[in-house]
């Protein structure tokens, strides 16, 4: 067993390994399960006792050896180029550029808009109390936005809910500053109403609030127009009357779209005027809750759903698609940031 284990050994010196096909067929021939040294482990049992301790160190030897000659063999075939090595002259496979979500963009444009005329942005948290939800915003205790079939409250704290819209800033920047205040407020809200190409049960608003001395009706209507015309390329508006629990008096800000194609009579239903937002004058009993007199000023506040803006902006005939992450959807909005 002496003589077979040194012609091994010979042997195992003498193999050259130049490739992973070579490496690979000397582990199965000396070291696999069915290889010669598990062969000469397996003979080694029948060694008379005199013998053991020759012959089991001799196979060490050469078990060492294959494991080395093995090893060696790996890192030579899977040498790693220096930079030295590579020809940086190749052209590099593509990159494929990523894309901004429309939501994102949409968003970004409108706070453009009001920020030129002096606007800033305000934030705040998405789960909020009562207060400021509501309460804060001259809603009755018996109102139906209250109900659970509309809100998602805490279950653990009955007064706080997922913020059902980013009108609980305004209250929250009233209690911290006086007038004048000039902001617009996006931001997620949530409404319990079953998903479809129409609604969620998670979207964003954008808000806005000025108030200070005299600010009138006439104030409102032209700072909406500015928007209309910035935004939409659009010249001409209408206010209709409505009703809000927090502005008072309250309206529907429709923008003439046109009926210039199919889509424009499919979208305003054969009248050409599109609604786009609700807006009002702040009702005096929301600056009082809040620490302002309404005796000395006034205000406007107006809001509107982004997913709306960018449906009518971008054709976009389903509200589910701006929450699939689907990438195909997004890849024609590349390089619009």
């Amino acid at each position: 067993m002496l003589d077979q284990i040194q012609q091994l050994l010979q042997q195992i010196a003498e193999t050259e390994i130049a490739n992973t096909e070579q490496a690979e067929q000397f582990r199965l021939q000396y070291l696999s399960r069915k290889g010669l040294l598990n062969d000469l482990f397996e003979q080694f049992k029948t060694v008379p006792n005199d013998q053991k301790k020759a012959v089991g160190q001799q196979l060490n030897v050469l078990k060492q050896a294959a494991q080395a000659k093995w090893e060696g063999s790996q890192a030579a075939t899977q040498h790693v180029a220096t930079p030295s090595q590579f020809d940086f002259s190749i052209p590099s496979a593509q990159t494929l550029a990523g894309s901004h979500h429309p939501l994102s963009i949409v968003q970004r444009d409108i706070v453009q808009i009001f920020e030129r005329i002096g606007f800033h942005v305000a934030e705040g948290p998405e789960i909020e109390d009562d207060w400021h939800v509501f309460s804060g915003l001259n809603f009755p205790p018996e109102h139906p936005a209250r109900d659970m079939q509309d809100t998602f409250f805490v279950q653990t704290h009955p007064d706080f809910l997922l913020r059902t819209h980013t009108s609980s800033v305004q209250v929250r920047e009233m209690e911290k500053h006086q007038p004048p205040i000039r902001i617009v407020m996006p931001g997620r809200v949530y409404r319990n109403e079953a998903i479809s190409a129409r609604a969620h049960c998670q979207f964003h608003q954008i808000e806005g609030l000025f108030i200070d001395e005299k600010v009138s009706f006439a104030d409102m209507k032209a700072t909406l127009l500015y928007f209309v015309q910035a935004f939409f390329g659009k010249a001409e508006i209408r206010l209709r009357p409505s009703y809000f629990p927090f502005t008072e008096p309250s309206a529907e800000l429709d923008v003439y779209w046109g009926l210039n194609s199919e889509a424009d009579h499919r979208i305003t239903k054969g009248t050409g005027w599109l609604e786009i937002m609700g807006c009002g004058m702040v009702d005096p009993n929301v600056l009082a809750a809040s620490g302002i007199d309404p005796e000395k000023y006034s205000g406007f506040a107006f809001g509107m759903g982004i997913e709306r803006i960018a449906m009518l902006r971008y054709q976009i005939d389903d509200l589910r698609h701006f929450f699939e992450n689907d990438v195909r959807f997004l890849a024609p909005f590349k390089g619009l940031f």
